[in-house]
Parts: structure tokens; C-alpha cells; sequence
């Protein structure tokens, strides 16, 4: 076989099988995708900002949800070294690299910088498309976390704490399968439609649940509070009443240990077996997040229940999250079953004269009072004392009460329906990805 036969030989055999599941009608007969080194398709920039065109203020980051970040903007300030005379120029389309491993990608992440200009540290690699790619398809071919580790997992060597070692030329020594340039452009231009239909969608979410923190705060009376220096007693009507109870008696406030009988859980044994598995569920404060309850990770046994302080709480109780230097601290949950829970959880129980719901409802807007009750030590926590001090206002009238739990409920629903929308519409691009996309192990075989 003459050189030249056998150079098309290996060629066929290497795309061989480099064709996408689905394809655009106008590409149908373009033939397989090619298997191309990605130094074919990206080029390192070494462009220096020693000139000072950028200052700290546009000191980029990259994340591996958002992309490449402005840091102040992000995250609220800038974590750049005394100079950035030596950080690494990033255009609007260029592509960094960052060897900081994360969880899901433990060899680093490959983003585009879609927004503006900046500067990156020496410890992120730049890149630019050569004329045969474009940024948005790098783009969307990288942000399968299988196919980013595919890809880097040959050519990253790990280092002492897990630290990353390679060279930024190196990085682009792997293959990747890449269509001709057109293509590429009718790929990223489908997915970014999509990606600019989840924002608008997301966008609403974040209106719809903003809505409701401002609905919460005008049914709810405000608590005692200082503004500029001046301490203001504790309303005893919401600013906004539904009309039939606008003429009803003002609403009465009393501690929580006042009103209801609160208690907190515990943990049995884990080296006992016969404390676990059961049919007792058992609820931990990664389970309360401003929601009704009704399923559990973990059960107990009748034993288990009986050798520890773990309590059996009825449907209906309120759990309040007492540990946590995260979130998780203050949130608020319904249980909508019977269960057992952690030490970590204060709970609340149903009181025959005050809605449930309503209870659930005020607790969950008043997360950051609730936060800010924490003790002041070296870990900040709340404890059953510190929940059953807590002023808790109420109407008298049950009726009422239902009114307001019953008008969050129904804007709940919508929030949910709408995050539900956002979900369905992450899972058809995940879907709509692997089909427009050649397998990753195709491309390295």
C-alpha cells in the first residue's frame, strides 16, 4: 500500500464512528467528525498584563457552574495578589484552564469567558480558538463533566494535597471529535437558545421567591428591631390583613415555649445494629429546607427509639435546624409523617389551637432573626432554650391563620411548578448534548 493510501487508511480508522446521534439536516452529509488534536483547535496565550490594562477590579475567576467570573462581582471582592502585573490577559472568547480541582473534576474545569475582559492568575492556563474552532463549541464540549475528565485524566498528573501538575502546552496534547467549523457554530448557537430559555425561566423563579419573602414580610407582624439607633417596639398587626379580618382583634405574641411544647431528638447507637433499619423514619436537619417533610433517609428500630433520646414527633410538628455554620441553621420544616429526629433538630409540637401550617409559615419567614438568635461562641448554634424564647405572634382567629398559610401555599405551588419547568428544561439539554455529541471515549480510542 502506497504512504499516501496508507495515510488515508489511518485517517478513516481514526473517525471511524466520530458521527453525533443527532445531526443538523444541513450536515447530514457532511461525513464524520475528525479526530483532532486539540493544539489543532486552541492556541496558548502568554499575553502578560504588565502594561497594567486591567487592575484588580477585573481579576477573573472560574467556576464550574457560572464560567469564567469577575471575582468582585461574584463573589464580592477581589482576591488578587499586591500586583497583577503578571497575571495572564483573558479576552472576551478565550478559553481558561484552571488546576484547581473540584469534586465533580478533580482534574480541573475548561471554560469560556463570555463576558467581559480581565486578568487571571499565573495558575490558570489562556487559550484562543484557532480557525478551526470556534468558543462556543470548546465551550459546550468541556462542560460534560465526563467528557472533561475523559479528556484530561491522560494528561494531568497529581501532585502533593491533590495539587495539579501539568504544563498548559501539554493540556492541549489530547483529541477531541470536532466537526468543521460551521457546524460547530450551529451547535453552540442551538444550546446557547437554550441556555438563554433557562435564564429567562430562572430569572422568574428568582421573582416568583422574592415575591414571596416580600408577601411574608407585610402578612407577618415585624419584630422588635433598631433602626438608626432607635429601638422599635414589636408590631402587633401585620401591615397587610386580608379584608374580612381587617376589623378582627389585634394578634396576640407569646414565647414559643409559651404557646406550644417544643423537645429536641437524638441519635441512637451506630454501632448497635439492632438500633437501625427499622421502620421508625428518622429525620436529620439535611432534610429540613423550608419544606414538608414526608419521606426519611435513614430508620430506626423500636429499640433504637427506646435506648436513646431520639422521640417519636406526630405528623404536623415543626422542625427547626439548631446546627450549622452553613445555610442550614434556622431553616424550618413540616413533618407530614410521624418520625423520629436528630439532636440537631428543635422541634415544635402541633398545638390544638394554632394551624399547623401557620406555624410552619411564620417560622419559615423569619430565617434570618431566627439566624441571628445564635449563641455567640466559637461555633455559632441555637439550642431548645434559645427556640423557646422566641416571641411568636399570632391571630386569634384559626380562620385567619389558614388564610395566611393557605396564601403562601398557593404561591409554593407555583415556585415549585416553575422550578419544576427549570429542571425539565436542564434535562433535555443534558439529553439534547449526549445526542449532538460523539461519545468521548470515541474520540481517544
Amino acid at each position: 500500500m502506497s504512504s499516501k493510501a496508507e495515510t488515508v487508511a489511518e485517517q478513516t480508522r481514526d473517525n471511524q464512528g466520530l458521527v453525533p446521534n443527532l445531526r443538523f439536516p444541513e450536515f447530514q452529509d457532511a461525513g464524520e467528525w475528525k479526530r483532532r488534536q486539540l493544539s489543532a483547535l486552541l492556541e496558548e496565550r502568554k499575553e502578560k498584563n504588565r502594561q497594567l490594562k486591567y487592575g484588580p477590579e477585573q481579576v477573573l475567576s472560574v467556576s464550574g457552574e457560572h464560567g469564567c467570573v469577575n471575582q468582585i462581582e461574584f463573589m464580592g471582592r477581589s482576591y488578587a495578589g499586591a500586583s497583577v502585573k503578571e497575571y495572564n490577559i483573558v479576552e472576551t472568547g478565550d478559553i481558561v484552564y484552571t488546576k484547581s480541582p473540584l469534586k465533580a473534576c478533580p482534574n480541573g474545569i475548561i471554560k469560556a469567558n463570555k463576558g467581559a475582559a480581565g486578568v487571571v492568575s499565573v495558575l490558570y492556563a489562556v487559550y484562543r480558538p484557532t480557525a478551526a474552532a470556534t468558543t462556543g463549541f470548546i465551550d459546550y464540549y468541556f462542560s460534560s463533566d465526563h467528557k472533561l475528565n475523559t479528556y484530561l485524566q491522560p494528561l494531568v498528573k497529581k501532585g502533593p494535597k491533590n495539587s495539579i501538575l501539568v504544563k498548559n502546552a501539554n493540556v492541549l496534547n489530547g483529541y477531541v471529535g470536532a466537526p468543521e467549523v460551521a457546524e460547530q457554530e450551529k451547535i453552540a448557537e442551538c444550546l446557547s437558545s437554550l441556555d438563554a430559555l433557562i435564564a429567562v425561566e430562572s430569572e422568574k423563579l428568582m421573582v416568583l421567591r422574592d415575591h414571596k419573602k416580600g408577601l411574608m414580610k407585610q402578612l407577618f407582624p415585624r419584630p422588635e428591631r433598631v433602626e438608626n439607633g432607635v429601638k422599635i417596639p414589636a408590631e402587633t398587626t401585620p401591615r397587610f390583613r386580608f379584608p374580612e379580618f381587617r376589623n378582627s382583634r389585634e394578634w396576640e405574641t407569646k414565647p414559643i415555649r409559651d404557646t406550644f411544647d417544643t423537645a429536641s431528638g437524638g441519635t441512637p447507637d451506630r454501632k448497635k445494629k439492632e438500633f437501625w433499619d427499622g421502620e421508625i423514619p428518622w429525620i436529620t436537619t439535611s432534610l429540613v429546607d423550608g419544606n414538608i417533610v414526608s419521606e426519611a433517609a435513614e430508620f430506626i428500630t423500636a429499640e433504637g427509639l427506646k435506648g436513646s433520646s431520639a422521640k417519636l414527633f406526630p405528623k404536623n410538628t415543626v422542625l427547626i435546624a439548631m446546627y450549622g455554620q452553613g445555610k442550614t441553621r434556622g431553616k424550618v420544616a413540616l413533618l407530614g409523617i410521624e418520625a423520629a429526629t436528630n439532636q440537631a433538630c428543635a422541634a415544635i409540637l402541633p398545638n390544638a389551637g394554632i394551624d399547623p401550617a401557620y406555624v410552619f409559615s411564620n417560622l419559615c419567614a423569619r430565617y434570618e432573626e431566627i439566624r441571628s438568635m445564635s449563641n455567640s461562641g466559637g461555633q455559632e448554634n441555637l439550642s431548645q432554650e434559645l427556640v423557646g424564647s422566641l416571641p411568636f405572634p399570632f391571630p386569634h382567629d384559626e380562620q385567619e391563620q389558614h388564610k395566611i398559610s393557605a396564601c403562601l401555599s398557593s404561591l409554593d405551588s407555583v415556585i415549585t411548578a416553575q422550578n419544576d419547568k427549570i429542571e425539565a428544561l436542564k434535562l433535555h439539554k443534558s439529553g439534547l448534548m449526549q445526542q449532538l455529541f460523539p461519545s468521548p471515549t470515541e474520540a481517544v480510542a
